[in-house]
């Protein structure tokens, strides 16, 4: 008999197939505690090394816009996420009640997400940036009881509507003032105590909730349980290198799956020191954080990596990174140039690696110490099964070495995600035969390596050939002109499909008709006639996802006249 837990999921074990405890796993449940059976994120992210001996250590340390920084031991973490615990359970709040964050990369985020962990609640992330119906049409779906933020954003954001919302009980706003019928944190923080008993949650209690948008309707709440930590904390080691005391900066947002997994709970379950900057991407910014604050460890994005490649090697010249002993990547995939360079900059590679809100952590990747092929995903993590497939009614057939096909994953890792919220219907069409279906397109070549070649729903039929973005994207990006490229297949009558570019330039070049036609020819040369782009558009900026994913669903949908489907996750692009 299936159990339904109060956000309207089956209980994970009735439909998590596969192994559930293969070796793999069972080395990964090595590195943490889980004390009596009982599994709590926040217990493995910090009490258990307080426990240890360990409680001096710093765990984060946060440089501010302002040139402030601030720093918390594992100790501190452990006793100020301790005192949001209390408040939580003060104000009548149950276990398994959803608590929001709508806040930047400041300290009260994170002490917020391991205090709501503890207490046995559930935490979703959101972005500072959302406008107020994102936010409200998240906190719908998720039910939620609790929200942090800052008097700022909850004035623009959701006073207007906050009467609306009966189920939310409880306001808390960073700072020592708050809003009338909010309470202010720092006051609740002064006089809550620093001792709690992490509540003993099972493995299979839900703890996060992360929103991911589709192309159309409404945003999913993806659904995420404590049973994570086992392999947030595996993954962390093998594919990031993080080790004890590492110095490690990961530059997600806190409201992005990978500011989470990999910026909160990972880095401090394997007991690294976290570098947090509050401040957006300065260029002399990053550069003078790696040289300064000794970073061993960096995960950023592709956009960042390509803004640093636009900026020159010179730019980097005058810093020391001989700290760096390992780049990764996230977000999208890499472009192989952007590997190259970076080796010819910082002294080694970005190595990419490929996971998705639903996959709860890195599932391919190109880790240390092993060879990295520039453009490729890597290879699958240890006990992770991927496959590449297609689809044949309601069977599933496996493709060969170099056939494009669905990227799949055999199911029963333990950060998989267990449901979305309220949409069984839509959870369960993302399994078939045994495999869980991406959505994303790749191969695999003979030496197990997995390339990226697109969404299912990018890919172009073009005269006869089968054309993913991402290879034409690169080749683009290899003329000196092009710092970033969005690649669409257009309705052709002849063709089927023909292919349609829009690139950002470099700053030292200038759109022109002539430098249209050169980046064309390039894109020729290098991919022939039947592949290569028959226009370039010019823009400012490509529409990106707050987490640097291009969207090309959006420029074709505003070519085509189509519907733009949920769009909360844009950055603000201009033409």
């Amino acid at each position: 008999m299936t159990k339904t837990d109060k956000s309207g999921n089956q209980d994970a074990a009735a439909f998590v197939s596969g192994p559930s405890d293969t070796d793999a796993w069972a080395a990964a449940r090595k590195l943490i505690d889980a004390p009596n059976g009982a599994l709590n994120i926040a217990y493995e992210a910090v009490d258990r090394h307080v426990l240890g001996g360990y409680g001096a250590t710093t765990a984060i340390r946060f440089l501010g816009k302002d040139g402030s920084r601030q720093e918390f031991t594992y100790l501190e973490l452990s006793e100020t996420s301790a005192k949001f615990a209390n408040i939580l359970l003060a104000h009548g709040l149950e276990a398994g009640d959803a608590v929001f964050s709508l806040l930047g990369r400041c300290p009260e985020v994170y002490v917020a997400a391991l205090g709501t962990l503890k207490a046995g609640l559930v935490f979703t992330p959101l972005f500072a940036a959302f406008g107020p119906e994102p936010i409200r049409t998240r906190m719908e779906i998720g039910d939620a009881k609790v929200l942090i933020t800052t008097a700022q954003l909850y004035h623009r954001k959701i006073a207007k509507w906050r009467s609306e919302f009966p189920t939310l009980k409880l306001v808390l706003i960073t700072g020592e003032a708050a809003p009338e019928g909010c309470l202010a944190l720092d006051q609740q923080m002064a006089t809550a105590s620093p001792d709690f008993d992490t509540v003993k949650t099972r493995p299979e209690d839900p703890a996060l909730v992360h929103f991911t948008s589709g192309t159309t309707g409404k945003p999913k709440g993806v659904v995420h349980v404590h049973n994570a930590v086992v392999y947030h904390t595996f993954s962390g080691r093998h594919a990031l290198d993080l080790t004890p005391g590492v110095i490690y900066w990961c530059t997600a947002d806190p409201g992005w799956v990978t500011g989470t997994s990999y910026g909160i709970i990972a880095p401090l379950a394997n007991r690294a020191t976290m570098i947090v900057d509050e401040a957006e991407f300065d260029l002399d910014r990053w550069y003078g954080i790696v040289a300064r604050e000794q970073v061993e460890v960096w995960y950023s994005a592709p956009t960042a990596i390509r803004m640093m490649m636009r900026a020159g090697a010179e730019a980097a010249k005058r810093y020391d990174f001989s700290s760096l002993r390992f780049l990764a990547s996230v977000g999208e995939p890499l472009n192989p140039e952007a590997v190259i360079w970076s080796e010819q900059v910082f002294g080694q590679p970005f190595h990419d690696n490929w996971w998705q809100t639903e996959t709860g952590g890195i599932m391919i990747a190109n880790c240390p110490r092993t060879m990295v092929k520039p453009g490729s995903m890597g290879k699958p993590m240890p006990g992770i099964e991927a496959g590449i497939v297609e689809h044949h009614g309601a069977r599933i057939r496996e493709l060969g070495t170099g056939e494009i096909g669905e990227l799949a994953l055999r199911p029963g890792w333990p950060s998989m995600m267990r449901g979305y919220l309220h949409e069984q219907a839509r959870y369960d069409k993302c399994f078939k035969d045994g495999w869980y279906l991406s959505g994303d397109l790749a191969t695999r070549d003979k030496d197990g390596y997995f390339w990226f070649v697109g969404r299912a729903d990018d890919l172009i039929k073009t005269s006869g050939h089968l054309v993913g973005p991402f290879e034409v994207e690169s080749a683009l990006i290899e003329h000196d002109a092009v710092a970033e490229a969005g690649v669409i297949g257009l309705p052709d009558e002849t063709a089927g499909e023909i292919i349609k570019a829009y690139v950002t330039l470099n700053p030292e070049f200038e759109p022109s008709e002539d430098l249209e036609r050169y980046i064309r020819g390039h894109a020729r040369k290098r991919l022939g006639p039947a592949v290569a782009p028959r226009e370039v558009i010019f823009r400012n900026t490509l529409p990106k996802t707050r987490s640097g994913k291009i969207m090309r669903r959006l420029l074709k949908a505003r070519e085509l006249g189509l519907p733009e489907g949920d769009i909360s996750t844009l950055e603000t692009d201009e033409t």
